[in-house]
């Protein structure tokens, strides 16, 4: 298959691109961290790591772990684990510009912190999309525990009778899961390591250590280079396979005893990274108002979808694994586990689509 290119804005800068460009940008990430974490604290750190989406079942799951929490906290934690990626992105794709000590010390620290605030959202919205793909498998329109026992339906085979128990095995998996997340994450809110972390962000805010010929290097070649690993990443990429839709070959692991993560989609997580590494670059050289490129914007949607579907299939299978459920249980949650599956082949594909697209951008 012919490798696709990027193609650069057509609005390039005619010259090159400085430290100065860089180090701008970095001092508006870090006041965005750093404004983010006072609103986070101003609306009460129990609410920060609260999930966007609220079904019911997350609803109890809430009264679960504590969250009194408004709109504004969501946001803010969310700002503030958005300006963490975009501070670590660029500190990894222009180090060589980069005080080498401090930027190595730096990225680790906050990988750490938005992995953890972003632990508790994703649970929760994996038990979301676990609870919504069995109401669609199972023909429910409401959470397969209360309609199978409160509303008085008559089961449809033996998928409805397991979907019921699947779906409160599930809840009480992940919400535990959840739980716990949301601990961790107070916990990590109050630690000195997250306080040396914005510390570093707050002297970042007004001073980004640069190394001497900074000053007059281009930006553009170490942008590029981002550009170019996410191109050779996405050429290794099986997408002959994936031009088909729905062919499931991942399905051959299934339900193993391995516990390991599948190894089909190590590769496919590792372009979504680096796709997200090339956009901070584009937002470094050509700032956050640069046009839109349609064809990667829809790529990166599809891979956040494989992302959700890929980890929602890994949640079923290891509730699937539970020791001495009813066989209608694990039956509902193999089905579960093969639609997840799909829904990653289906992802795949979308993404060949949009890959295979010629370059479109809107002003």
């Amino acid at each position: 298959m012919a490798q696709q290119h990027l193609e650069p804005p057509t609005d390039s800068p005619a010259g090159p691109m400085s430290g100065d460009a860089l180090a701008g940008y970095l001092r508006a990430q870090a006041t965005e961290f750093l404004r983010s974490l006072r609103q986070h604290r101003e609306n009460g750190t129990d609410a920060g790591t609260t999930a966007r989406a609220k079904p019911r079942a997350e609803s109890r799951a809430e009264s679960r772990a504590g969250d009194n929490g408004s709109g504004e906290s969501v946001d803010a934690a969310r700002a503030l684990r958005r300006s963490a990626r975009r501070i670590s992105g660029t500190l990894h794709t222009f180090r060589p510009l980069l005080d080498a000590e401090w930027s190595e010390g730096m990225r680790p620290e906050l990988a750490w912190l938005s992995g953890t605030l972003a632990r508790e959202h994703a649970y929760a919205a994996r038990l979301e999309r676990l609870i919504g793909a069995l109401n669609r498998l199972s023909g429910a329109s409401g959470f397969p525990a209360q309609t199978a026992q409160d509303t008085g339906a008559p089961a449809k085979g033996g998928l409805t009778v397991g979907a019921a128990k699947a779906g409160a095995l599930l809840d009480r998996q992940l919400t535990l899961a959840r739980t716990r997340a949301h601990s961790a994450a107070l916990q990590a809110l109050g630690s000195s390591r997250f306080h040396a972390v914005a510390d570093s962000v707050a002297v970042l805010a007004s001073e980004v250590p640069l190394t001497p010929a900074a000053g007059t290097a281009d930006l553009r070649p170490l942008a590029a280079a981002a550009t170019d690993r996410l191109t050779d990443a996405v050429a290794a990429l099986p997408l002959v396979t994936a031009g088909h839709p729905y062919n499931a070959e991942a399905l051959v692991h299934g339900l193993s005893a391995d516990t390991a993560p599948h190894p089909q989609d190590a590769p496919w997580h590792q372009v979504r990274l680096l796709l997200r590494l090339h956009r901070y670059a584009c937002e470094v050289l050509y700032g956050e108002d640069a046009p839109i490129d349609v064809r990667l914007l829809r790529a990166g949607q599809a891979l956040n979808r494989h992302r959700d579907a890929a980890e929602a299939a890994a949640a079923a299978a290891s509730a699937a694994r539970t020791p001495r459920i009813a066989p209608a249980t694990a039956y509902a949650l193999g089905v579960l586990h093969a639609d997840q599956r799909h829904e990653v082949e289906a992802a795949r594909f979308a993404f060949q689509q949009n890959w295979q697209k010629e370059t479109v951008r809107t002003p």
